[in-house]
């Protein structure tokens, strides 16, 4: 009996069309698309939002930053949300690269002797709204011993080295070296039992962030 694979919602190689890095360009090709579209010459536009067609022009060939008013102007008399004269617009996308050795150790809430977290990355304030956490994790002190934790968001954790058993709530995970384990944090979790020392994994946690 064959199985069906579960479909994904996103494409992992989809790219999404080209967009424009100068802002004024952006929203000159957005208005020249949108006047085309609704089969408007450049003086019927004029007429439409008491707009001089040198001015327009500008506009269009992004030569000049409109201001908002101007913009709310052609928003109206396009009749669409004024955020769609930006909507050609690429703003820079976030990125941090770690050299191996050059992650920052951080103490976590419920850190313990012989735990070592190591973040791995971090990029704060994104149009995406989510935030991730990358940490590689050490286990190292088979004396000591995680209490559970319980926080906002989806964790994901892969195993690199050593076995360790793995409370969710109510259930227990032996987790060997290639394993993978995603989860919701919001219910008590943590390494109940070092089977393996010393052990390795990521742990990947998302949440969303703060408005």
């Amino acid at each position: 009996m064959t199985v069906a694979k579960p479909a994904l919602k996103q494409n992992p190689h989809a790219v999404h069309d080209a967009r424009e890095k100068v802002l004024e360009v952006a929203i000159g090709h957005q208005v020249r698309e949108l006047r085309r579209r609704q089969r408007m010459t450049v003086a019927e536009l004029a007429t439409q939002t008491g707009l001089s067609a040198g001015m327009l022009s500008k506009i269009e060939n992004g030569l000049i930053s409109p201001s908002l008013s101007t913009l709310q102007t052609l928003a109206h008399a396009f009749r669409i949300p004024l955020v769609q004269l930006f909507s050609g617009y690429e703003e820079p996308k976030g990125a941090m690269h770690v050299k191996a050795g050059d992650a920052v150790e951080v103490e976590r809430a419920g850190t313990r002797a012989g735990h070592q977290y190591h973040l791995l990355g971090h990029i704060g304030s994104n149009d995406s709204g989510v935030v991730v956490e990358p940490y590689l994790i050490v286990l190292n002190n088979e004396s000591d011993r995680f209490p559970t934790f319980q926080h906002e968001g989806i964790e994901l954790l892969y195993m690199l080295e050593g076995c360790v058993d793995y409370r969710h709530g109510d259930q227990v995970y032996h987790l060997e070296p290639g394993d993978s384990f995603i989860f919701d944090a919001d219910a008590p979790h943590g390494p109940e039992k070092l089977v393996t020392l010393p052990t390795r994994y990521l742990s990947i946690i998302t949440y969303p962030q703060a408005k």
